[in-house]
């Protein structure tokens, strides 16, 4: 593994961070594009850029303003050969993402350039960036809290506005506001308690144990109310797992078109058109639907169909929602029953489609494979009873959640686990209350749960938990 920021824990707690290295990665996507960005921090940063940058008019890395961008070149310094024709952005401590020097060099957005000049900055002195290196100096400089640190990679890899929102509000602090409003309650229980421990002579006002158990009682209503917001802010970042399913021909992936208005999916009239999955993202009223077509599932020889068929059987074992299509012109048949049998005790949606067509479909029977499946007529050809479809589909992912509060939904596991582990040491407090156990007893659970939220905001979390978090970010953000 590469060599990182050394990273300590002194004796108050806190993170001692030596910022003797300087790092340096392409921040941009990669391939080919309008603009390329090079992007260093640490100590030396302005002096490897001043090593490789020649301005107009000779103007100096050290004479530019800090938030300023400059014209010039990326010159070799060895060959005094010109690299590219660049504009440097200089950011300079404290007032920078990392809180270090920060260099940007946005130069042409080529892969050949774009190597050249990264290459020029490690040559200098740099080292290439871990990934997530640049947001974990942030955070450790105190720039960002762990929340809004994660809120970072939700912003990037958003799919829709209500994904974005979410991101946006955790990065601005709505969630990390809301836990440290927790967290200060539950010390302020914590502190009482302890100075009628230690102090038991001094005319100090005792925190009774009918005092503490409603003050635990607020937080934990205030946590349960977090917690409800977790399936959908797992949903709004991750996508609504979604997968359509029914016997072939019966407009599976028609309804993929309908929904993503575009002819993704190739449909004809025959049977088996669809051998394997194809997976799409879908925006439905702001939720993200990563929605699956499946081969349609019936009995067939042929053997790359049937690998189709086998992989439908997976996607429906783990999806968050099934939309089975079942043909309105049409009696039920076997191919219908074997799928509605797969569908029981599965969050499903019955979707009756060519509606538009004579009835011939026995819906008395539909109704025997389960009435709590919410059934919609819809014609995927007349676009009939998508809208009433999309709107069944927001009313479950938000659960008449208020939807302009997503900024303080909990949306990653991690933060849903610190919180069940937060009430969990709180439900202990209020045990040792009826139980009638001293307050020193009390103080322990009460202090467990003030370390649990802590780790959601980064305020009492290990350096173990901090390289897994930032791993999983692209390097050069």
């Amino acid at each position: 593994m590469c060599e990182t920021i050394s990273i300590g824990v002194n004796e108050l707690g806190g993170w001692n961070v030596f910022e003797d290295e300087t790092i340096s990665a392409v921040s941009t996507a990669v391939g080919e594009g309008a603009i390329g960005i090079v992007r260093m921090s640490g100590q030396k940063a302005m002096s490897i850029a001043s090593t490789i940058f020649k301005g107009i008019k000779g103007k100096s890395v050290e004479a530019i303003d800090s938030q300023k961008m400059t014209y010039g070149y990326i010159v070799d310094p060895i060959s005094q050969h010109p690299i590219d024709e660049v504009l440097v952005l200089i950011m300079r401590s404290p007032r920078s993402y990392t809180r270090e020097d920060v260099v940007e060099i946005h130069c042409h957005g080529g892969v050949v350039p774009l190597r050249k000049i990264l290459e020029l900055t490690i040559r200098y002195g740099a080292r290439l960036a871990e990934p997530g290196e640049f947001t974990k100096r942030a955070f450790l400089n105190g720039r960002l809290d762990l929340s809004q640190a994660e809120a970072v990679i939700d912003i990037i890899r958003a799919k829709t506005d209500a994904s974005l929102r979410m991101a946006l509000g955790h990065l601005g602090g709505a969630l990390a506001e809301k836990i440290r409003i927790l967290r200060f309650d539950i010390l302020e229980m914590i502190a009482n308690l302890e100075a009628t421990i230690d102090f038991p002579e001094e005319d100090i006002e005792e925190l009774t144990a009918q005092d503490v158990k409603q003050g635990v009682t607020l937080v934990l209503a205030e946590i349960e109310n977090l917690l409800a917001t977790k399936e959908t802010g797992r949903i709004l970042r991750e996508g609504l797992e979604t997968v359509i399913v029914g016997k072939p021909n019966v407009g599976k992936s028609s309804l993929l078109n309908a929904l993503l208005k575009e002819k993704r999916a190739i449909v004809t009239d025959v049977p088996g058109t669809t051998r394997d999955s194809i997976e799409e993202f879908v925006n439905i009223r702001g939720i993200p639907l990563k929605i699956v077509d499946t081969a349609g599932i019936r009995e067939t020889t042929d053997i790359v169909e049937q690998l189709g068929v086998d992989k439908a059987r997976e996607y429906i074992a783990t999806a968050d929602l099934i939309l089975i299509l079942l043909d309105a012109s049409m009696p039920l048949s076997e191919e219908d029953r074997a799928v509605l049998k797969l569908l029981h005790g599965r969050e499903a949606i019955v979707l009756v489609n060519k509606s538009d067509l004579p009835m011939l479909l026995d819906m008395d029977e539909v109704y025997t494979y389960g009435e709590e499946k919410l059934i919609i007529h819809i014609s995927v050809l007349e676009s009939s009873g998508l809208a009433q479809l999309e709107q069944v589909i927001f009313d479950r992912v938000y659960s008449g959640q208020v939807q302009q509060k997503e900024g303080a939904f909990i949306n990653n596991i991690r933060q849903a686990n610190l919180l069940e582990q937060g009430r969990d040491h709180l439900l202990a407090v209020l045990t040792t209350i009826a139980d009638a156990m001293p307050s020193d007893c009390i103080v322990i659970d009460l202090r467990d749960a003030w370390e649990k939220l802590g780790e959601i905001t980064g305020d009492t979390v290990g350096s173990d938990i901090i390289e897994q978090i930032f791993a999983n970010f692209c390097i050069g953000k």
